[in-house]
């Protein structure tokens, strides 16, 4: 398959078992802006369907969280939400179906990489969370996205990633004396829409630890953490 051709809304839906009886709405969940420009056949992108998406997220997330962490308190599920929803996450998400294959994007778009691009990828998952909530309500969202966040939710503490690790190097320098952590930019490799950032952090000017991850933020909480993990904050994994 090349990189213009784009996987049918009923072949996406049936490869992922997904119940849609409106492949008009999926069809809208898969389309782009860029896709919009230029052909004429499309009537509407999906930045809608992500609006709606976001929120219909926010709340499952939230209610899977709550009936399978009872122990754990408010601030504990309100970070673990946000790591579940993060950019990245739903991006990764959108990678292990392969949503970016289903996509219908412009020309340009195709040929900047638009089917890798992080923050494409989870707008899409967005709006296609959107469409199954249209189109199936709460039970077929559940269905759907359950399993996925299953399956991450175990690397998240393992990794830490439900962690404000920046904050807790800031609360550690200032409580032992130390100027504030400087984050810096140490190289980035890969093209623009996959691109691996390596920042290491600085106190004072010692270097602390280093990080990568696909975006700035990420990496500079990969080396706090490593900053940590060196101080004997955070355990090793």
């Amino acid at each position: 398959m090349d990189v213009f051709t784009t996987e049918s809304p009923e072949h996406f839906s049936n490869r992922l078992g997904l119940p849609f009886t409106n492949y008009f709405l999926l069809s809208r969940a898969l389309t782009h802006r860029s896709y919009l420009n230029e052909y004429k056949d499309a009537i509407e992108d999906n930045e809608r369907l992500e609006f709606l998406g976001d929120a219909v997220l926010d709340f499952v997330v939230a209610d899977w969280l709550y009936n399978h962490y009872p122990e754990k308190p408010e601030g504990d599920l309100t970070r673990l939400r946000a790591a579940l929803v993060h950019t990245d996450q739903l991006a990764n998400f959108a990678k292990e179906i392969d949503l970016g294959q289903a996509l219908r994007l412009g020309r340009g778009e195709v040929q900047a990489g638009g089917r890798e691009r992080s923050t494409l990828l989870c707008d899409a998952f967005e709006a296609l969370i959107g469409a199954l909530y249209l189109d199936g309500g709460i039970p077929a969202v559940n269905d759907f996205l359950f399993p996925l966040l299953k399956e991450v939710v175990d690397f998240i503490f393992m990794n830490h990633l439900d962690e404000d690790t920046k904050s807790r190097l800031q609360e550690w320098a200032q409580g032992h004396g130390f100027s504030s952590p400087k984050y810096v930019l140490i190289s980035e490799k890969g093209p623009d829409h996959n691109k691996i950032f390596e920042m290491e952090v600085r106190i004072g000017q010692k270097s602390y630890g280093s990080g990568s991850g696909l975006s700035k933020q990420l990496a500079e909480k990969a080396a706090a953490k490593e900053a940590l993990q060196n101080l004997g904050v955070l355990e090793l994994n």
